[in-house]
């Protein structure tokens, strides 16, 4: 028998028949600015420099990792791609910027074509929800690299800032006050840990709870900002490293956050995860969102108002600490 592509294990017809069934649904994301449909050498996007003074692009990449294994076993595949959104748009929101266009990858061997399709359907939700378009990317069939009915997803996202706006945490002085806005649920962190914890029919009765999406906090945020812009310090996206790595990433190098654990109320999931696998608070803080899935550092005397303004974008916050005098670290009391 003659050696072709195909009987390597690359299905170039099947591809193109795939591409060609997410192409309607893709272009539900495109934003007025771009200019020419997904399938080409490279995709075009028009920034509206009108809306800007000193306009600052702004990138991210990142995956999803190991909640794709719980999304195989659960055979529910529509929302790991939200997740692979969130996971970038969330991460770029935290300077101040908005998002404007993603591109992702899709690696696999052998997967079934309704299981792609419905991996693009949650990117591009999840492109919608954070109102940027989904405007090109790469689906690589890899025999061999993966086993059969697996796949991986990684996702590359633009966005832009007013440079004068830009929030880093340099702002960031003793007095702040840390407010905590809650989590979907595990978001997209911590589960390689939940895999060890449980075997796989827990995971799988656990499948509906551990596969809720990333929840996606661009526009709420963005209109928190345009209103309380110069308050916000800080964003930290809990993610991850957590509370300890994630909060320090912006502190000035003379201050602390100061989180107070019994500030909030963890959810539920994230007890059953600590009580079965005898984990210690240091750890689950430094693992998990713990049901905290955004920080904001902003000015005293703002706090009230912006909690008030949160609440009015159906986000639910707490005053979960303060910035204090110190070496850039996180303490959890």
């Amino acid at each position: 028998m003659k050696i072709t592509y195909k009987t390597s294990g690359v299905d170039i017809t099947s591809a193109g028949i795939f591409k060609s069934k997410i192409k309607p649904l893709v272009r539900r994301s495109f934003r007025k600015e771009v200019i020419a449909d997904i399938g080409g050498f490279g995709s075009f996007f028009k920034l509206d420099k009108s809306k800007y003074k000193d306009p600052v692009l702004v990138s991210s990449s990142d995956g999803v990792g190991t909640k794709l294994a719980i999304a195989k076993l659960a055979n529910k595949h529509d929302t790991v791609g939200i997740d692979a959104v969130a996971m970038n748009v969330n991460d770029i929101l935290c300077t101040g910027a908005e998002s404007l266009f993603f591109l992702d990858y899709i690696a696999f061997s052998k997967v079934k074509e309704e299981i792609l399709v419905d991996v693009v359907k949650g990117i591009n939700d999840g492109c919608i929800e954070a109102g940027c378009s989904l405007i090109g990317g790469e689906t690589a069939q890899m025999p061999g690299m993966y086993k059969e009915g697996e796949y991986d997803i990684a996702g590359f996202c633009v966005g832009v800032a007013e440079k004068g706006k830009i929030i880093t945490g340099d702002k960031i002085v003793s007095g702040d006050v840390v407010i905590g806005i809650a989590s979907s649920g595990l978001h997209s962190n911590g589960y390689s840990l939940v895999k060890k914890v449980f075997g796989q029919a827990e995971l799988k009765k656990m499948s509906g709870e551990l596969l809720k999406p990333t929840r996606i906090y661009v526009k709420p945020i963005l209109g928190l900002l345009r209103r309380y812009g110069a308050a916000v310090h800080g964003i930290a996206h809990i993610t991850g490293g957590a509370f300890y790595d994630k909060i320090s990433r912006i502190l000035p190098k003379n201050i602390n956050a100061r989180i107070a654990k019994n500030s909030w109320k963890v959810p539920e999931i994230f007890r059953v995860i600590q009580s079965k696998g005898n984990i210690e608070d240091r750890e689950m803080y430094h693992t998990l969102n713990m049901g905290i899935g955004l920080v904001l550092i902003v000015r005293r005397n703002s706090a009230g108002a912006i909690m008030k303004k949160l609440s009015g974008l159906k986000l639910k916050s707490w005053v979960i600490g303060q910035a204090i005098k110190g070496n850039k670290s996180v303490e959890i009391i």
